[in-house]
């Protein structure tokens, strides 16, 4: 962008005019936005905290060769409804399933990342039949420490003022700190696709609201019982990944009765970003 920006100053609608390149859909009022891509069997990509659909930019027409993809923006991301929600994996859940019902998506396949993880292994707790095989990717629902930046937001009006500075340093650093291995990735094009959204209205609202919620990682009763219902489960991890350590995934698959894990070397919290040359034919070949 030629000329500054503030962060939270940008109204949805003509930010997503701007900058949206998927389809929108209202689900219960609320607006989701999403991409959709390829033929075949369904898979639903869902991302995690700070990202939206782009999460996915490495991976997702890798998959739409060999599969019908869905990518939304979770509420309160992308460019999906801003609202004051109980943000949540019961919300989130909630969002899936009206999103595949409008869709008429009766079974998927669902990968999910982090928060995203986390959405996932709830939701298959309750809608076992809506569901193919799970990919879970540096999934949250062990229990596991934020990261300092993370404790940090978290203290009364410091988050509003680390996500309100002007310029990109905070958030560079979150992304060196807690997603990205080698911050090479992490170049002025990178972080302007991953933060963009960051610029509409609420959407610091959101995330602080949802870091002061510490609900990532509350749910390992969850995995447990997702071992128990004999989902085909591919668990991918990062080996250098400092935002959910790779304990929490070697737990998880333990966790995940039959499930089996994948850890990829040289990635952070982000595998399926900073690896998708080995990500992408593993994955196509587990949904296949």
């Amino acid at each position: 962008m030629s000329s500054y920006i503030p962060w939270d100053s940008q109204s949805l609608d003509e930010w997503a005019q701007k900058f949206a390149t998927g389809k929108f859909i209202d689900l219960n009022g609320r607006r989701t936005h999403f991409l959709e891509k390829g033929s075949g069997e369904p898979v639903i990509l869902v991302h995690g905290f700070f990202y939206d659909t782009y999460s996915w930019h490495n991976n997702i027409d890798a998959l739409a060769s060999k599969f019908k993809v869905y990518a939304p923006d979770l509420w309160g991301f992308g460019y999906s409804a801003r609202e004051p929600l109980d943000y949540g994996y019961s919300l989130y859940a909630e969002q899936l399933l009206l999103f595949m019902d409008a869709l008429a998506i009766e079974k998927a396949s669902i990968v999910g990342h982090s928060m995203g993880g986390g959405i996932v292994i709830f939701f298959a707790n309750h809608h076992r039949d809506r569901i193919n095989k799970l990919v879970l990717i540096g999934a949250a629902g062990i229990p596991n420490p934020l990261p300092l930046l993370g404790r940090i937001t978290n203290l009364p009006g410091v988050g509003e003022l680390i996500y309100g500075m002007r310029g990109n340093l905070m958030r560079r650093l979150a992304l060196k700190n807690a997603w990205i291995y080698d911050a090479n990735m992490i170049t002025d094009e990178y972080l302007e696709n991953v933060t963009r959204f960051h610029k509409i209205r609420g959407s610091t609202g959101v995330m602080l609201k949802i870091l002061r919620k510490q609900f990532f990682h509350t749910i390992p009763n969850e995995v447990r019982e997702v071992g128990e219902k004999g989902i085909p489960t591919l668990i991918v991890w990062g080996k250098q990944d400092k935002s959910i350590s790779l304990k929490c995934g070697i737990e998880m698959h333990n966790l995940i009765k039959g499930s089996r894990l994948e850890i990829l070397d040289m990635a952070g919290h982000n595998p399926h970003d900073e690896r998708a040359d080995g990500f992408n034919p593993m994955v196509i070949d587990f949904l296949q």
